[in-house]
């Protein structure tokens, strides 16, 4: 019994194991079926995904441009800058330089390139086997993302076709790109290509270029450490530029050169070459020159057609004058403000801009773009007028308290002096007297003044127009300055010179501006006269430079704005400071800040020309002289004359029926005074022998009751009776 049972268990033993047995090479069978037909699928899968490659290569190469097209494309224009001496002063848009072919491109330069960003260039088909492998285990192995695997074709299709979005499908059709690159042309195409186009920083696209920008030479004359340097550029051109960074430039050449050595492109002695004695192009450009050309340059798409070809932009900026404009904005400009600078010659050619202490910080043009209070630098306007109207600096005014419309301004110092001459009170500033004047002979002829001097800002006749209330530009207000010192004519500031082709063909030639006598010679020397006294013994003091000075503070309640104006030999300059929130700025006055910069930089502009004398010899019109009281009748056929009924009657009218021309009033001016009157048709011009009108008086009737045409004022003017002048009136804060 117990034999059998025991040969019936070896026997379910032996069967079970046959089973097991049976199972395995089952087993066994199923995994290599499985293994077979995964071998077949994925050999099936992979040449059915090479000949789609394939295919698609084949198209992609079919549909690239030609060779002759690729080297044609140029995508944007390179514009030169340069000064009024014709120096470079900056480069500006992508520059291609001149095309080599293979055989100019030295051969150093072919092999720093292949050694440095694709050593197995010449053995594979577009895209590297080995080297994408090698990045796709160091990924697999650790590494957060896919390292970069671009072969200098994949490179070329980037640049040329593609983005750099570093994304899955743009590296599938780089590849693919690449290859077909490789089946269209030939692997010396190929590096042309490339080294013709690939970016190396600061707007050079090709070796051409960038030898250029780095070394001032072409690309056929370059060196091996030169040629590392270039080389080096390509994986961080902005890290790597010698012009931002010549040590870590020096450092990447040096890695350059010991890989050329490693793959036996060099020998160990070229590899020793010393990087750090390469030559480079001095770069002379500050970055205050950025704000001139920002100004200029935008008013090409006016003066020139269309065009896409390289251009030099010949300009009116002094190198030197820049220089020194940037440093006295630099030096003068109080902590925590900003300053800009306008400087003009007096055909208005533009010698230095500077818009702010520092272009990298902001670019914000506060010279050309800031609207901001000239503050007392506009009573230039309210001077100008009464000057027109018939004051001389010598004329006396009255420093007084004064209200105006329910306005009452005040001296900055809280006092008055009484009575001084027009002189006086605009050498010092005088509040009250600028309102007096103002309203005397009208604010909106003030207004009309600043217009006529070239102000493009919106002004209001406000009273507190007189003090400077109205925001300006900068480069108005020393263009206004500027008419006065070409004895009042107008300025029209320019920047460019002209403009021609790379090869020199003219595109463009400024002409100058025809200009206009803006205000008679007498009022032109008389607000010289004034101007002059400002610098002298006013509140301009600070703005002498050992010369004929003529200009004229400014500066905005607390202490806002800081302003001064002024010319001397022929340059005419405007400086700004202030903060660009409109904060107060301790201590900033016209009379310091500015008027100081205004020095430093001045000193050094006029340093090589002539000393001028101011002209301020007054010679006054005739009806503005003293004459006998029939000087202002005889045959009316002469000049313009006040008829009985006190008519303004036109030359050769008198006979005519309607000959008389009555004047209307204004309506209500500012502040609830009259305006001046001002006639409908032509009226007598500084110069002729009709004085200038003046303010309506309130009565407005002749004896017989009917309406005057004229005022009071303006008949005692012209039949010569004295009548008191109505005393003038207050200000702010002198300059």
């Amino acid at each position: 019994m117990d034999k059998r049972g025991s040969r019936r268990k070896s026997s379910k033993r032996a069967a079970r194991a046959s089973r097991a047995q049976a199972d395995g090479r089952r087993d066994h069978g199923r995994v290599k079926l499985w293994f077979r037909r995964l071998l077949i699928w994925g050999g099936g899968a992979a040449v059915l995904g090479l000949v789609f490659l394939a295919i698609a290569v084949a198209f992609a190469a079919r549909s690239l441009p030609s060779y002759y097209q690729l080297k044609a494309t140029q995508n944007a224009q390179t514009i030169v800058v340069r000064a009024r001496d014709g120096t470079e002063i900056v480069e500006l848009g992508p520059s291609y330089g001149k095309w080599l072919s293979s055989n100019e491109i030295p051969q150093v330069m072919k092999d720093a390139m292949i050694s440095v960003e694709d050593r197995r260039f010449y053995s594979h088909p577009g895209v590297d086997p080995y080297g994408l492998t090698r990045a796709v285990y160091v990924w697999a192995t650790g590494e957060d993302r896919l390292g970069a695997t671009s072969t200098i074709t994949q490179q070329l299709a980037r640049n040329v076709f593609l983005n750099s979005n570093r994304s899955l499908d743009r590296k599938l059709r780089e590849a693919v790109l690449a290859m077909a690159l490789e089946w269209k042309f030939s692997k010396e195409q190929i590096l042309e290509l490339y080294l013709n186009k690939v970016y190396f920083g600061g707007g050079a696209y090709g070796i051409d270029s960038a030898s250029r920008k780095f070394f001032s030479h072409p690309a056929t004359e370059l060196s091996t450490a030169e040629a590392a340097i270039i080389a080096g550029l390509v994986k961080a051109p902005s890290r790597y530029s010698p012009t931002a960074d010549v040590d870590a430039a020096v450092a990447r050449a040096s890695v350059v050169l010991r890989l050329m050595r490693d793959q036996g492109r060099i020998s160990p002695s070229e590899a020793q070459v010393d990087v750090s004695a390469v030559k480079l192009k001095e770069d002379t450009g500050t970055n205050s020159v950025r704000y001139f050309t920002d100004w200029a340059l935008p008013q090409l798409d006016l003066l020139l057609p269309e065009t896409f070809e390289p251009i030099e932009v010949w300009t009116t900026l002094d190198p030197g004058m820049q220089r020194a404009a940037t440093a006295s904005i630099s030096a003068n400009t109080p902590e925590g403000a900003q300053g800009a600078l306008v400087s003009l010659d007096r055909d208005g050619a533009i010698l230095a801009l500077v818009g702010g202490t520092d272009y990298v910080q902001t670019n914000y043009n506060r010279a050309t773009n800031a609207l901001r209070q000239p503050g007392s630098s506009w009573k230039l306007f309210v001077y100008l007028a009464a000057l027109e109207a018939g004051y001389t600096p010598e004329d006396r005014v009255v420093d007084t308290e004064v209200s105006i419309g329910g306005w009452s301004p005040r001296n900055s110092n809280g006092r008055n002096i009484g009575e001084t001459n027009l002189r006086t009170a605009f050498a010092y500033s005088i509040n009250t007297v600028a309102a007096q004047l103002g309203n005397e002979v009208g604010f909106s002829a003030v207004a009309s003044m600043a217009r006529r001097f070239g102000i493009t800002t919106p002004i209001n006749t406000y009273p507190a127009m007189v003090l400077g209330s109205n925001e300006v530009r900068l480069l108005d207000m020393t263009r206004a300055f500027a008419a006065v010192s070409a004895g009042g004519s107008s300025v029209e500031p320019y920047g460019i010179v002209k403009v021609t082709t790379a090869d020199g063909d003219l595109l463009y030639q400024h002409k100058r501006a025809r200009s206009s006598q803006l205000v008679p010679d007498h009022v032109a020397r008389g607000i010289t006269d004034l101007l002059q006294t400002a610098v002298q013994t006013g509140t301009g003091r600070a703005a002498q430079i050992g010369r004929p000075v003529a200009g004229k503070t400014g500066t905005t309640s607390s202490n806002k704005d800081g302003y001064f104006v002024g010319f001397s030999s022929g340059i005419t300059t405007g400086v700004w400071m202030g903060r660009d929130d409109n904060a107060r700025v301790g201590g900033l006055q016209g009379g310091r800040a500015p008027a100081q910069a205004f020095a430093a930089y001045m000193r050094y502009a006029v340093k090589d020309r002539p000393v001028e004398e101011f002209d301020t010899e007054l010679q006054l019109p005739e009806w503005q002289l003293e004459e006998e009281d029939d000087f202002f009748f005889g045959d009316p056929d002469d000049y313009y004359y006040i008829d009985e009924q006190g008519n303004l009657i036109e030359p050769g009218r008198s006979d005519e029926p309607g000959g008389a021309i009555p004047f209307p009033g204004d309506g209500e001016g500012p502040g609830g005074q009259d305006d001046a009157m001002r006639p409908s048709s032509p009226v007598p011009q500084p110069g002729q022998r009709v004085p200038a009108p003046r303010p309506q008086t309130p009565n407005g009737r002749g004896a017989d009751g009917a309406p005057q045409a004229v005022d009071d004022d303006f008949l005692d003017g012209v039949i010569g009776r004295d009548r008191p002048r109505p005393s003038p009136s207050p200000t702010r804060n002198p300059g």
